[in-house]
């Protein structure tokens, strides 16, 4: 192993580490914080016309407007000629014909396929997408202070890549894989769902997942349509039919990987970006489906067979008992008992029952070092946000919700209706009767249905209710470190205890439900979507996060199919319709990334960034940028127009106080006191984006806040988290933004008038009972200024409709809040604990807020109200 590079310490060791595979014959690479992920390409060669074959990038622009406006065919004939010249890049379908046996007769089907192998040289020969190529499997590391600690991320971070690259023929040299990624579900065309489709879609794991999952060519492609077998009355619940239906499948889905296969065996020489020959192996690293798919996937036999998992073989009685863990699937148990079977039927049946498996050849089992039960991977938006929270956690919600009246149903949507707005995350007016089965949407469903329910599902009211609360609290942080798109061995770790603590909650539920008479709720919880997050820690562990195989971008993909359908289809050969649109959609991709490209490479060399000065030409001022500005304002004026407002009593009086206490300690000495008259003017703004570093993947990310009293129509005043000393952090609510000049000073400064969440509160069960984090506003009239750059980051803080002026903090709104408030958390125990420590005489002595506020240590918001530090982001 390569040492560290001598200018670092050995005190301050590296901040991350990366290993490369041995047969990449690269030094392990140590970087700092600032280095580390910075790819910096060879500069490509310039473009004059990237919008070629249209004589001019008008023309293109006019082109695309037509085809995504689904102009008629006379319409766009010329266009449409102009896009059949366009050769490189845009490999079209073809229609393939099927035969498949079924009771002594073969019945044929029609597949539309676009070779797999033929889409990846287009990626390949693309000179935009080239210098992004990742070939070599890596093990990353991130130095905590005291060791490295190993972290996953991309695909090529995980076990599998590695142990691929580690089984790849040893006779070749610089022998690498080429890693596909394949979605697969039927989708409803028509908008009555009598017509529907198959695609396949395709994604590169070499490619990151900017781009692997971004919308722009390199992305997600249709690469097939797989026939759909129809269901027929007569031939319902046959074993027989069943098995023909995954023939069917699996005899198609070859046209896909005919070349693909025998690449896998014999490699293909290609000459990279970096003018390195390797030997390319196409594998299938990663199979993105839903539960249903993945039995067609792997050929198991689905919900009702004795071992229904496609991952292991948990028996069918046992799916809801993540404690234990059972042997995992391969692709060797299938061929001996497929073997078995075609040696004696009854012997192997019997063999093929109990795994749960179909007498039939895996499609998959073509291609080397691609066994289907390790490409098969635990999928979210359907395991989870479709599924275990947003359908069977949900409706038992409301059948406990039904059972307590009509009132308590009510107040529920009521509640949720309230639910403080936040970027990204979608409102609701009703829960109860939702006719949508979006899984994105039944996320966000979840997530504010859960505090919502707090003061409604109580122990006295409805035990079972409160028992469902706490397993929904459970799933929740689960569903939070999950979706987290930098995995540690440490939030692994907290994945894999926190499956025992929710095993645990659905016990207690299951008990609380037995124990009741007649009730619509669940005590069976044997389903698959019960067990298959068992196997998450697995599949991050060999492929990296779990946004590497989620269904997400694939679904977004079924919204242009439909259109094709409702617009540019008549309703006859209708996959070839949709599929000549989705490939002149490719052309469009392919023609712009070449313009992005070239307009990219012509402002970089012209240090053109005025791109990023959005928003009223504002720049960002270190981390925090203020928008929608209003007119200039005077303070009296100010004063008067929130008479009724307690926050700004005073407002000119202790603007004053703060300024001349807090300039110095920014850097701007004062000769005398600063006076301010009732004349001075500033101005006010109503939207703040703020830049911070994310503790999940260590990437600058921003927050956009919002301090207004008509937003779309509605009061919207934010919270934030802010650095409130050098050493603590607090929850304050936004009230007001603006800037003024002071005096000598040309600067412009930016303050904020916030009213701090740092009251003192009770220790209540609730809070206990689900670990949550509730703060409590001081007094209107108690508002302070702060500098803006002290705003660290936004906060989603849930109103308790019970107790006026205490919150909830939300900390699933993504995985920086969620880390930051584990962290939170730990610093409150940590001091609780020391309290413990300290004398009884010394401890009484303490104001009531230090011994209850938010972080569980000495409140310093009175000596510091005028002079907050500003360093606003943590590491």
């Amino acid at each position: 192993m390569t040492a560290p590079a001598a200018s670092h310490s050995t005190n301050h060791p590296p901040d991350f580490k990366t290993e490369f595979h041995p047969r990449s014959k690269r030094p392990t690479l140590y970087q700092s914080f600032e280095d580390f992920g910075q790819q910096i390409p060879e500069d490509m060669a310039p473009v004059s016309e990237p919008w070629r074959p249209f004589a001019s990038e008008g023309d293109y622009i006019f082109a695309t407007i037509a085809v995504e406006a689904g102009l008629t065919s006379t319409q766009v004939d010329s266009l449409l000629t102009l896009f059949h010249r366009i050769k490189q890049g845009t490999t079209s379908f073809s229609k393939f014909e099927i035969t498949a046996p079924y009771k002594g007769e073969g019945v044929m089907f029609q597949v539309h396929a676009r070779p797999l192998w033929d889409w990846a040289l287009d990626l390949l020969q693309n000179p935009s997408l080239a210098p992004h190529f990742v070939w070599d499997a890596q093990r990353l590391f991130k130095h905590d202070g005291e060791k490295y600690e190993r972290f996953y991320t991309e695909p090529w971070t995980g076990d599998r890549w590695w142990d691929i690259q580690s089984r790849l023929p040893t006779r070749t040299e610089n022998a690498v894989p080429f890693a596909f990624i394949l979605y697969a579900d039927k989708t409803r065309l028509s908008s009555h769902g009598t017509v529907k489709g198959y695609p396949v879609v395709a994604r590169c794991a070499n490619l990151p997942v900017h781009i692997r999952n971004g919308e722009q060519y390199g992305g997600g492609c249709v690469v097939g349509w797989l026939p759909i077998v129809p269901e027929l009355a007569q031939e319902e619940r046959k074993t027989g039919y069943a098995n023909f239906k995954r023939a069917v499948w699996h005899e198609a889905f070859f046209k896909l990987l005919e070349k693909v296969a025998e690449l896998s065996k014999v490699g293909y020489l290609y000459e990279c970006y970096d003018k390195v020959l390797r030997w390319l192996f196409p594998v299938i690293l990663i199979l993105s489906a839903d539960y249903e798919e993945l039995c067609v996937m792997t050929l198991i036999r689905g919900t009702k067979c004795k071992c229904p998992c496609p991952f292991c073989l948990v028996p069918s009685d046992r799916l809801w008992d993540l404690s234990k863990t059972y042997e995992m699937r391969t692709s060797e148990q299938h061929k001996e008992a497929l073997a078995a079977y075609m040696d004696k039927k009854s012997v192997g049946e019997q063999k093929l029952k109990f795994l749960g498996l179909r007498p039939l050849k895996n499609v998959f089992w073509s291609v080397e070092h691609s066994e289907p039960e390790q490409a098969a991977s635990f999928e979210p938006l359907h395991s989870l946000h479709g599924g275990m929270g947003g359908k069977h956690m949900h409706e038992e919600l409301k059948i406990a919700l039904s059972e307590l009246g009509r009132d308590f149903e009510t107040k529920l949507e009521e509640q949720v209706s309230a639910f403080p707005r936040w970027r990204g995350l979608a409102h609701f007016d009703t829960v109860i009767h939702i006719t949508f089965s979006d899984g994105n949407k039944m996320r966000d469903v979840t997530r504010q249905c859960f505090y919502a329910a707090l003061n409604i599902l109580t122990t006295e009211g409805s035990p079972a209710g409160y028992q469902l609360l706490r397993m929904m609290r459970s799933y929740l942080q689960l569903d939070s470190l999950i979706g987290l798109d930098v995995q540690t061995e440490k939030t692994i770790g907290m994945i894999e205890n926190e499956l025992i603590v929710f095993r645990d909650e659905l016990k207690a539920y299951r008990a609380c439900v037995r124990r009741l008479d007649e009730t619509g709720l669940k005590e069976n919880w044997n389903f698959p979507k019960a067990h298959l997050w068992k196997h998450v820690t697995r599949d991050i562990r060999s492929k990296g996060a779990v946004r590497n195989y989620s269904a997400r971008p694939n679904e977004k993909m079924h919204g242009p199919l439909k259109d094709a359908y409702q617009d540019r289809s008549n309703g006859k050969d209708v996959a070839g319709q949709i599929l000549r649109v989705d490939h002149h959609r490719l052309a469009i991709k392919l023609i712009q990334v070449c313009i992005d490209a070239e307009n990219e490479r012509t402002n970089l060399a012209a240090g053109d960034d005025a791109g990023n000065n959005e928003d009223n030409g504002g720049k960002f001022e270190e981390n925090t940028k203020l928008g929608a500005p209003q007119q200039p304002t005077s303070l009296s004026d100010i004063e008067t127009a929130h008479k009724d407002d307690r926050a700004f009593d005073g407002f000119r009086r202790k603007l004053e106080t703060f300024l001349n206490t807090c300039l110095p300690t920014y850097g701007y000495p004062l000769n005398e006191w600063i006076r301010l008259q009732g004349t001075h003017t500033v101005r006010e703004y109503r939207y703040l984006k703020v830049k911070h570093v994310s503790m999940v993947d260590w990437e600058i990310t921003t927050s956009h806040l919002r301090c207004s009293p008509n937003f779309h129509g509605r009061r919207r005043y934010d919270c934030a988290l802010i650095q409130l000393s050098e050493t603590e952090i607090a929850f304050v609510q936004l009230i007001f933004f603006f800037t003024c000049k002071i005096g000598a000073y040309d600067d412009s400064f930016q303050f904020a008038l916030v009213q701090p969440l740092t009251a003192g509160t009770r220790v209540r069960r609730l809070d206990q009972d689900f670990n949550l984090i509730r703060v409590k506003a001081v007094s209107r009239a108690s508002s302070i200024f702060i500098p803006v750059k002290s705003i660290i980051r936004g906060a989603l803080l849930y109103p308790d409709p019970d107790r006026d002026g205490e919150f909830l903090v939300v900390e699933h709104i993504d995985g920086d809040m969620f880390l930051r408030m584990k962290e939170w958390t730990r610093t409150r125990h940590r001091a609780v604990a020391t309290a413990k420590h300290i004398p009884s005489s010394e401890s009484d002595q303490m104001p009531t807020e230090t011994q209850s506020d938010g972080l569980g240590k000495r409140s310093s918001l009175q000596h510091s109200r005028y002079s907050i530090e500003t360093n606003a982001v943590l590491h």
